[in-house]
C-alpha cells in the first residue's frame, strides 16, 4: 500500500489556485502547514492569495501559467522543485465554463473549453509525473465533475471535457500501476459547487447559469482534495444526490433523460439574473474569491462518507442487509 505524507510535510502544486475550489484548497492546506505552489493565469489574485497563505504561517510560491501552454506548465514544476526540492502532490483545478446549446457553440469556443479543461489537465500530468516519481511517491489529483458521468444540457463542451478527464485519470492510473510507480491517481467529482465559475462563464442561454441543486460550498471539494493528498483514493464523488443520479443514469437512462428534460434546462437558468457581463473563456477576469453568489450547503453527507470509507462500507452493508431482510420477509408472507 502506498503511504502518502501528512500534508504538513508536503509540497503541493495547485494549478488553478486563484479562485473557487483551488483558492479554498490553498487556504485549507495553509492551515495544515503545507508548502504551496500557486498557479493560474492571473498574477494579481495569486499574490493576494499567497499573502493570505503566509499570514496563516505557510510558505507559498507564485508561478503564473496558462495550463494550455506546456512550457509554462513545465516551468511551474521546475520552479517548484528549485524552490522546495520536490513535489509531493499535484492538483489540476483550472477550468472554464460555457453555457450554450451545441448549435450555439462556435468551433473556437469548443476548442477553448476542451483545451483548458481537458488538455490542460493532461499537460499538467505530463509535467507532474516525473516530479512525483523523483520525490519517491506522491499524489496526482484531477478535479473533474459529476458531469463526467452525468452529462447535462447546455454543457456539451464542458461535459465532454469532464468525460475526457475521467478516461485520462483511468489510463494514467493503469500506466503508473504497470510501472509500479509510487503515485496515487485520484479523480475528484464534485456536484454543483458555488464558485465564481458561474459568474465568470460565457452564457448564451439568456440568463446567468447555475448548477443543478443541491449546491455546495467550495470547502466540501477542498476537504476531499486534502483527504486525497494524504490517502490514496481512486475517485471521490461528492454529493449523495449526484451519486444517485449517476446510478440512475447507468441502469435507467430513459428515466434520467425524462428527468433532465423536465428540470435540466429550467434549473440551470438563474432566476432574475441576466447573462453575466464577465467572461473568462479566453481572457482572465474576476478571481480572488472562493465562493460565488449562490445559496450553498456547507456540508454533504455523501462527501463526508467519501472521506470516511469505513463508515461508508458499514452503511453500504447495512443497506444491503436491510434490502435482503425486506425481501426475505416479503417472500415469507407468500
Amino acid at each position: 500500500m502506498l503511504r502518502l505524507k501528512p500534508v504538513s510535510e508536503q509540497v503541493v502544486v495547485l494549478m488553478g489556485a486563484s479562485s473557487g475550489i483551488g483558492r479554498e484548497t490553498a487556504l485549507l492546506l495553509a492551515d495544515r502547514g503545507a508548502r504551496l505552489v500557486l498557479s493560474s493565469r492571473g498574477r494579481e489574485n495569486l499574490e493576494e492569495l499567497a499573502d493570505q497563505v503566509r499570514r496563516r504561517g505557510a510558505q507559498a510560491l507564485v508561478v503564473p501559467a496558462d495550463t494550455t501552454n506546456f512550457d509554462e506548465v513545465r516551468t511551474v514544476a521546475d520552479l517548484a522543485e528549485a524552490e522546495f526540492g520536490r513535489i509531493d502532490t499535484w492538483v489540476q483545478l483550472a477550468g472554464v465554463g460555457l453555457w450554450a446549446t451545441l448549435e450555439q457553440t462556435t468551433p473556437d469556443e469548443w476548442r477553448r473549453v476542451i483545451d483548458v479543461n481537458l488538455t490542460g489537465q493532461a499537460l499538467g500530468a505530463m509535467a507532474a509525473i516525473p516530479c512525483l516519481k523523483r520525490s519517491g511517491g506522491g499524489a496526482l489529483i484531477f478535479v473533474s465533475s459529476v458531469v463526467a458521468y452525468l452529462a447535462l444540457p447546455y454543457q456539451a463542451a464542458y461535459s465532454a471535457s469532464k468525460h475526457g478527464i475521467h478516461a485520462l485519470a483511468k489510463v494514467v492510473r493503469l500506466e503508473l500501476a504497470h510501472e509500479k510507480a509510487p503515485v496515487s491517481v485520484t479523480e475528484i467529482l464534485p456536484a454543483g459547487t458555488d464558485t465564481p465559475l458561474f459568474d465568470d462563464a460565457r452564457s448564451k442561454i439568456g440568463a446567468a447559469p447555475m448548477p443543478l441543486p443541491p449546491i455546495y460550498e467550495p470547502r466540501v471539494a477542498a476537504e476531499a482534495i486534502v483527504h486525497a493528498a494524504e490517502h490514496p483514493t481512486r475517485e471521490m464523488i461528492l454529493g449523495g444526490v449526484a451519486r444517485a443520479g449517476m446510478v440512475a443514469q447507468s441502469i435507467l437512462p430513459a428515466v434520467m433523460d425524462a428527468y433532465l428534460l423536465l428540470l435540466g434546462f429550467r434549473f440551470q437558468r438563474r432566476a432574475g439574473a441576466g447573462e453575466t457581463g464577465r467572461d473568462n473563456l479566453f481572457e482572465h477576469t474576476g478571481g480572488g474569491q472562493s465562493q460565488g453568489t449562490l445559496r450553498a450547503r456547507s456540508f454533504s453527507t455523501g462527501a463526508w462518507l467519501e472521506r470516511h470509507p469505513v463508515s461508508k462500507g458499514v452503511l453500504a452493508t447495512a443497506v444491503v442487509a436491510a434490502a435482503f431482510l425486506a425481501g426475505a420477509r416479503a417472500l415469507s408472507r407468500k
